[in-house]
């Protein structure tokens, strides 16, 4: 067989019939490596500060009115919750202002020395919160500036697959449901490392995972092709008249879904002009239809990162599971999360309704929520049931958003086959989710100590108003379902 090399890259690795599946796969593994590393801060917090009073002391342990003997410093005060937050938030802040920017450099700058750079520096930082550790560090200073640094997670993963490997719009959304299932598998092989050595020498937990994703950098370094033409692969078409977005497909034109008279056109005459240059920050703003779904990913985001960082722990506070039990339980919240995104996906296809096929999921979640938070720690069958239903409900909208409605927004027709919008769009949406995502485990760190029940009343409420920011969007779905015949399908 002859070896090329361009690049840097070898091509043998990616021939004509194989360099979709293998991107699709290399990016899944990358990003599994991303939110593999940051679950672990979720499982450790219970043996940070854990209920002392149910172990055996030690002997040489003066000082037999200390309660708090097990648990460490700083995190063994009485505001140990909001110290939590603290370190989750400086992280989740500095992650929201980061992924703004993330889409314009990853537009502008190779990306897979962007990507590979941001997977080593994960890498660095998680491994250093873990040797806290061992180097018996407790200053809270510390580990929030770990947690503030820990932030590379690039949105232009997105990006590759999303147009690359899936470029019709008719099947996005379950392949690209498919593929944001990174997202829980992620979470659940974090929660597992985690889980093996949380009760002995809680440092690990994060060691290994900050290996894995810096080991994962290495391979993009090595093995990732950003662009289909480097190995020969034509880049992808535009799409055909009877095969529009599903954004678009019930209406007979962009603007009778997104009212935005005069803007469209702007943006379409710019990228006709010049489709090879990056889109700037307010012209990606201009797509229609961006502003509304960035507002409702923050609340969908908000309610989805407060289980990501504060589920186990409710776990062993209300069902009095150890950190180990209660890091494998919550795994069952992101394994229906896979079931959400994909059954997401896949219906929003077949109804080219992406804003209804949230707003239905939004709307159920509301009430299940509730319901978890009362009855769900009856039986071990109820619990399991309760987190599998919740999992897919505030991961399903969640999912869908990030994925398939960012490619159908970054390739919008407005954009006039401008390809490089969709890093940008994305770094949008995501980064305002990321708001959420950052006030989410805030809110939920000051107001656990008044009771778990108003934390789900938080909760319930941003589903809500997620949900009634879609309102618009999804009567005009309707009134296009019930106006026009439906779509032929590709």
């Amino acid at each position: 067989m002859n070896v090329c090399v361009r690049n840097g890259i070898p091509l043998f690795f990616y021939s004509l019939c194989r360099y979709r599946g293998f991107t699709l796969f290399l990016t899944f593994l990358f990003y599994t490596s991303y939110h593999l590393s940051r679950k672990p801060i979720s499982i450790v917090k219970s043996e940070l500060h854990k209920n002392c009073s149910t172990l055996i002391r030690p002997p040489n342990l003066n000082g037999t009115d200390n309660e708090t003997w097990c648990d460490w410093a700083p995190f063994d005060q009485d505001n140990y919750q909001t110290l939590f937050g603290a370190v989750d938030n400086s992280f989740l802040v500095a992650y929201a202002v980061g992924m703004f920017f993330s889409g314009i450099f990853g537009e502008r700058v190779p990306l897979r020395y962007y990507l590979t750079t941001g997977m080593l520096l994960s890498g660095l930082f998680t491994c250093l919160f873990g040797l806290g550790f061992y180097w018996n560090i407790h200053s809270i200073w510390y580990y929030a500036f770990v947690q503030m640094y820990n932030v590379s997670k690039p949105t232009s993963f997105v990006s590759i697959p999303s147009v690359c490997v899936c470029p019709s719009p008719s099947r996005r959304g379950f392949i690209m449901g498919v593929w944001n299932s990174h997202t829980s598998v992620g979470n659940i092989l974090g929660s597992l490392i985690a889980g093996i050595f949380v009760s002995s020498a809680w440092g690990m937990s994060f060691i290994v995972p900050g290996i894995i994703i810096a080991s994962t950098g290495i391979l993009c370094f090595f093995f990732l092709v950003e662009k289909p033409e480097d190995v020969g692969c034509s880049p992808p078409q535009h799409h055909e008249d009877n095969e529009k977005e599903p954004l678009l497909q019930n209406s007979s034109s962009s603007e009778e879904i997104f009212s935005s008279p005069g803007l469209s056109n702007s943006i379409s005459s710019e990228s006709t002009e010049e489709h090879t240059e990056a889109i700037s920050f307010c012209g990606a703003l201009r797509i229609p239809g961006v502003m509304e779904f960035s507002l409702c990913l923050l609340f969908a985001k908000l309610v989805s990162y407060t289980f990501l960082y504060w589920l186990p722990l409710y776990i062993s506070n209300v069902a009095h599971f150890d950190p180990k039990e209660a890091g494998d339980m919550s795994t069952l919240f992101d394994v229906g999360g896979i079931v959400g995104g994909v059954v997401a996906g896949l219906v929003s296809d077949q109804t080219g309704g992406r804003a209804s096929t949230c707003c239905v999921m939004l709307i159920v979640a509301a009430p299940m929520l509730f319901l978890y938070n009362h009855i769900g720690q009856y039986s071990l069958a109820t619990t399991i049931g309760m987190l599998l239903v919740c999992g897919a409900l505030v991961n399903g909208p969640y999912a869908l958003i990030t994925t398939a409605v960012s490619a159908d927004l970054g390739t919008h027709e407005s954009l006039s086959g401008n390809s490089r919008a969709l890093s940008t769009v994305t770094a949008i949406i995501d980064g305002t989710g990321s708001i959420g995502a950052a006030l989410g485990p805030l809110l939920a760190g000051v107001i656990s100590p008044t009771g778990w029940n108003n934390v789900f009343f938080m909760l319930i409420t941003a589903d809500i108003l997620a949900c009634l920011l879609l309102s618009r969007l999804v009567y005009k779905e309707v009134r296009g379902w019930c106006g026009h015949s439906p779509r032929q399908r590709g």
